[in-house]
């Protein structure tokens, strides 16, 4: 066992960087590792050429790395599932940074588990006996931001009766969640910036300064250079806040862990009390050729309705194409009234289009299809809303004017000149 032999083996030759191979291939093996003193962690099968990198970098730099006695409760319990090599290169890197306080900017679609990431660097690190303290950016009223982070004094404004701690105080010797970090005000992101140049805040209406003590995790679902360059988010809080950036894949990119996943929500909610479940192959690759617009939040509800809803014990693929057919229906209704932005409706429609074709896939040439009916629409309303003039459409869409004049042939676009 490898993970009794490397306590011995570092007492004998602490010095020693010691590489652990595994076929268990989980979130627990690499924090295993870590908290034992290992170097690195490789799951099987590996890549020989990044074997060969590893030994080389560990020979080059060899140093003892001082582990703290112990390790946390329950760790079979951690709810990070999947062995896909998406998911193995996440394992790695939050391995690597549990027994630092370095600040760890975590992105991903909405239902990929942000902060499900958050608390495992939280609950498997060095602050675990601290408290971990969420705030959610997009659930609290713009104007009300700043007092729930830093606290507010005894009539501070209307209605502050009496003092009130805020999170980094609550989070003092642990850890601060910042969820939706991209819909931070910018008053908001300056008093955050200046925690983090000069470790510490007052309260609103306050003045002795207070030394913040916590480590700081964000998270988004937005593209935050984006916002960068509407003016949106500051890009000095931007690289303090994305000193390890960390990228969560939607489940789309990972389909072999569904059913993985699919067995870990049945056995929550059979602890929970439900009925237990099970798939059968056919049902199986049905959920591993959807789309899950809603990532893992939509897998896990799929779940919980499979084990409340169906009598049977083993769930066919009848039953997933009933359920899906009607995710669908439900999502095409909802979309005249969305506004969660093009990449959403596109991914949408995408899903609709794959899912017409049932078990197969669409003919080839799908990406010039796709970019060609995308072009059409945007260089119209483009010309449409410059009233044809075609030199500030060209400057409007960040093009050359002959590529726009060569689009508006190719694609027939109708251009109409007016008064501007």
């Amino acid at each position: 066992n490898a993970f009794g032999l490397l306590p011995r083996i570092k007492k004998m030759r602490p010095e020693l960087p010691i590489i652990v191979m595994s076929v268990q291939n989980t979130f627990i093996t690499a924090v295993r590792a870590s908290e034992r003193g290992a170097y690195e962690y490789l799951p099987k099968p590996f890549d020989l050429k990044e074997l060969i990198g590893i030994v080389g970098r560990a020979l080059s730099e060899p140093r003892e790395r001082t582990r703290p006695a112990g390790k946390p409760q329950n760790m079979d319990s951690i709810p990070l599932v999947g062995r896909s090599p998406a998911m193995q290169e996440i394992y790695r890197v939050l391995a690597r940074l549990m027994q630092t306080d370095l600040t760890v900017m975590i992105s991903g679609e909405s239902g990929t588990g942000k902060e499900l990431v958050a608390r495992a660097l939280h609950d498997y690190g060095k602050r675990r006996n601290g408290p971990f303290v969420a705030i959610n950016m997009a659930a609290i009223p713009r104007d009300l931001i700043e007092s729930e982070l830093f606290g507010h004094e005894k009539g501070a404004f209307t209605g502050a009766n009496a003092r009130s701690s805020g999170r980094f105080e609550q989070a003092e010797g642990g850890t601060l969640f910042l969820d939706e970090i991209g819909d931070m005000p910018m008053e908001a992101q300056t008093r955050l910036l200046r925690v983090l140049q000069q470790g510490e805040y007052t309260t609103v209406g306050g003045r002795t300064p207070i030394k913040a003590n916590v480590r700081i995790i964000a998270a988004t679902n937005k593209d935050l250079r984006i916002l960068i360059q509407q003016g949106l988010f500051r890009e000095d809080l931007f690289f303090r806040l994305n000193v390890v950036p960390l990228r969560l894949p939607p489940l789309r990119e990972r389909s072999e862990d569904v059913p993985d996943l699919i067995r870990h929500f049945f056995d929550q909610v059979e602890r929970e009390g439900l009925p237990g479940k099970q798939l059968d192959q056919p049902a199986i690759e049905r959920l591993k050729r959807y789309r899950w617009p809603g990532n893992v939040r939509e897998l896990e509800n799929l779940a919980r309705r499979l084990a409340a809803l169906y009598p049977q014990e083993t769930i066919t693929a009848a039953v997933i194409d009933t359920e899906l057919a009607q995710i669908g229906m439900t999502s095409t209704e909802g979309d005249s009234k969305s506004d969660d932005g093009l990449a959403a409706a596109v991914e949408r429609h995408l899903a609709s289009y794959f899912a017409s074709y049932g078990a197969e896939l669409p003919p080839p040439g799908l990406y010039y299809r796709i970019l060609r009916e995308m072009e059409h629409p945007l260089l119209s309303v483009t010309l449409a809303a410059t009233r044809g003039n075609q030199i500030r459409a060209a400057d409007l869409l960040g093009v050359n004017r002959n590529t726009l004049r060569k689009k508006i042939r190719d694609l027939d676009i109708q251009v109409f000149r007016g008064s501007a």
